[in-house]
């Protein structure tokens, strides 16, 4: 096992959250991880592991999302491994790449955990993304980019999103957490 590797084994060993529903989500992916030495890699037919930012503005109180333009929906920026067990560096790397925002810091600790299946597209089979998300801060300006991945950017309330009913379940789980932290 790679040092990257063990220490994702390590950081998912030491996750701790109150969410059952995230805990057996870090018991898959310490399984996945075990499971085959291409889990970073998006060729692995069964799916594999995308790095994603919960991107917050410099005073805590909004997060940056992304109106997906596959999926359609508000999500959290965030991508591919393709290759990269260092999966805080994909997040801060996605973040940068799908923002335009520099003068982002990401914090080495996972935040959340969500597995999800991706509905089969073109020749592309449905498969699994094992997606461990990361807190990254914005330090310096907050006017951001759109690029050709998102429909729209929007930096958004974070206590809207955890009590939107409409919001994404895995939002507004990470929303709670946020808030709890605050």
């Amino acid at each position: 096992m790679t040092q990257a590797r063990f220490d994702l084994a390590s950081a998912l060993a030491a996750h701790r959250t109150a969410d059952l529903a995230e805990q057996a989500a870090g018991r898959l992916f310490a399984e996945f991880l075990a499971s085959s030495p291409d889990a970073f890699e998006r060729h692995h037919p069964p799916g594999h592991f995308t790095g994603s930012a919960w991107l917050v503005s410099a005073d805590g109180q909004r997060v940056l999302l992304t109106h997906h333009r596959k999926l359609g929906r508000w999500l959290q920026l965030g991508g591919h491994a393709d290759g990269d067990p260092d999966l805080a560096a994909v997040a801060l790397r996605e973040a940068q790449e799908e923002s335009g925002l520099t003068d982002l810091v990401v914090e080495p600790v996972i935040f959340d955990l969500d597995r999800h299946a991706i509905p089969a597209r073109g020749s592309e089979p449905e498969h699994w993304h094992y997606d461990v998300r990361f807190v990254v801060r914005a330090t310096g300006s907050e006017a951001f980019e759109v690029n050709e991945e998102s429909l729209a950017l929007a930096w958004k309330p974070i206590a809207e999103i955890a009590a939107d009913p409409d919001a994404d379940e895995s939002l507004r789980r990470m929303a709670r957490k946020w808030l709890s932290r605050l």
